[in-house]
């Protein structure tokens, strides 16, 4: 199997440290920083600032928002170390390397916090988490945050397939999406869960983006996500601030799938980080240039069952972690459905990303004159 994917949270730490030295000597000011969680202080947030004397440009390249992304999401930030990183003018732009915004939900492989937090829906600007926001998955709360231990994995499969036809036949597919993936804040114990308040992680990071902010003219933010889209070929997803259509990015970075995050090319998300981004810069540093985008690395598809199955995997994870599971082997399947909805285990795909990855951070970068 491909060795720029990690086997484990420390593995992949360990590896980010020892190249982050390689990369220091290059810049004028360098310095690798940490942030140990209060909930496990053996798990830390990590970044490398590599800055230039001239504060022009910043590239920011991020992982693990969603934990158990974070093994794709190191295998990218380790190209980018090594293949791109070291042909940066280190006149001409800075970097903003964090590895793993969630390193605790790496370390267990689930998608949340610690806090069962879904750290993408709390990135809210205002700081006031609207307990109304989706009222779609008020209507469809039980039939997306069952209650109860999960039984075999067959039978769990079946009564899903009935409630999701149910739910598409009087609700529709549209309103399925919104209340499965907007982001709700009424459930604690359900997925994509945004909080109450900004959860210790979120409040590093946007620490990070005032800080690239206030520094420097141009900040580029290249976020690394799996699970979402085609199964061989990667993503680029931006959100609806970003002036450019999708085919006016497509062409200036000469990659083939750019997509708007909103109902008509992508799914619509409330709390977002790279959104965050985009209304901090508006509200407080309107004289900057901003560009982020989200690396979305798709995994079962995008047909319409591959994201009935995505939605299954989700709740029925949620279930166990909350609920449990009548026996191990119902337990096993829905863990090992879980991983390869965000982590797949087939060589094809892990050298498709890569490439596709690859073919992303070049244009990106020439575009914005970085290489």
């Amino acid at each position: 199997m491909n060795s720029l994917f990690p086997s484990s949270y420390e593995a992949s730490r360990a590896r980010f440290i020892q190249d982050v030295e390689s990369l220091r000597a290059r810049w004028a000011e360098s310095r690798l920083e940490t942030h140990p969680l209060k909930v496990d202080p053996s798990l830390s947030i990590d970044w490398l600032w590599a800055e230039p004397q001239k504060k022009e440009k910043l590239v920011i390249v991020s992982t693990a928002q969603h934990g158990i992304e974070g093994y794709v999401g190191s295998a990218m930030l380790k190209v980018f170390m090594d293949e791109f990183a070291p042909s940066i003018d280190p006149e001409k732009a800075g970097l903003l390397l964090v590895h793993t915004i969630n390193p605790w939900g790496m370390k267990h492989n689930r998608k949340v916090n610690e806090n069962g937090v879904d750290l993408n829906r709390n990135f809210i600007l205002n700081g006031v988490f609207d307990k109304s926001i989706n009222p779609d998955f008020s209507k469809l709360r039980q039939f997306l945050a069952p209650e109860y231990p999960a039984r075999s994995f067959s039978i769990e499969s079946l009564f899903f397939a009935g409630r999701t036809i149910k739910a598409l036949i009087t609700e529709g597919a549209s309103s399925l999406t919104r209340a499965a993936l907007l982001g709700q804040y009424l459930t604690p114990r359900a997925m994509y869960y945004g909080g109450e308040h900004h959860e210790e992680q979120t409040k590093v990071t946007i620490n990070l983006l005032r800080e690239a902010l206030k520094k420097y003219q141009t900040v580029i933010h290249l976020d690394m996500h799996s699970g979402y889209g085609p199964r061989y070929l990667m993503s680029l997803t931006v959100f609806p601030l970003e002036p450019l259509t999708s085919a006016e990015l497509s062409a200036k970075f000469n990659y083939p799938l750019v997509l708007r995050g909103d109902h008509e090319e992508f799914y619509a998300t409330n709390g977002d980080m790279t959104g965050y981004l985009y209304e901090l810069r508006s509200t407080e540093f309107p004289d900057k240039q901003v560009f982020a985008t989200a690396f979305e690395f798709g995994t079962y598809g995008e047909s319409l069952l591959a994201r009935i199955r995505s939605l299954r995997t989700m709740v029925f994870e949620s279930q166990l972690h909350w609920h449990g599971a009548v026996d191990k082997l119902t337990e096993a399947k829905i863990r090992h459905e879980f991983q390869e909805l965000y982590f797949p285990a087939e060589e094809k795909w892990r050298e498709k990303a890569l490439a596709d990855c690859r073919q992303a951070f070049e244009g990106i970068l020439a575009a914005y004159r970085i290489l």
